[in-house]
């Protein structure tokens, strides 16, 4: 019988901790479907590259802060390509809202920092594959912190950055959509 109510305590103690799983999603991406708002706004893709809501919850006990990466694996002949960073971002932020990526950042959460991208700017720069060169990735994944502030140096690349939030995480989550031309 003790066997059995450990068994059971196990398993319930597994099913509590899935029920409460670090996430982030958006509700700008309807069905893999991207309003043209949120696309580039070079290279002829239409776009305004208005930055899509995203929100999170139940992250990790303990965080102070998250950083957030958007990057396409696809681009530039599989070496990938960054849209976004941010990092610095608020623990009691719950998401950003649509428009908070823009070059301006008035819509970021108090002392969060942009990072320049693969278009020289900082801010965020949506989807915008060569035409023909297929479906791409757009992975977004967000790192629970256990800092206030990402360590970085000044004016990290987009690379320093991912791996400074990865090295320092307690938890990532990510939501990948994708989009072709």
């Amino acid at each position: 019988m003790t066997l059995r109510l450990g068994f059971t305590l196990l398993a319930l103690a597994a099913f509590a901790t899935q029920a409460s799983a670090f996430e982030i999603s958006s509700p700008s991406v309807s069905n893999g479907k991207w309003g043209a708002k949120y696309l580039g706004d070079k290279a002829g893709c239409g776009g305004k590259s208005v930055s899509i809501a995203l929100a999170w919850k139940d992250p990790p006990a303990g965080t102070k802060s998250y950083a957030l990466t958007m990057f396409d694996p696809d681009a530039n002949g599989g070496k990938g390509f960054w849209h976004w960073l941010v990092w610095n971002i608020p623990a009691s932020a719950k998401g950003l809202a649509e428009g908070a990526g823009s070059k301006s950042g008035k819509r970021m959460p108090k002392g969060a920092v942009a990072g320049e991208g693969g278009v020289g700017r900082s801010g965020y720069f949506g989807p915008c594959p060569p035409p023909g060169s297929g479906t791409h990735h757009y992975l977004f994944t967000l790192y629970a912190l256990g800092e206030p502030k990402l360590r970085t140096p000044e004016n990290p690349s987009p690379e320093m950055v991912s791996v400074a939030a990865k090295s320092q995480a307690l938890a990532e989550a990510s939501v990948t959509y994708t989009y072709g031309r």
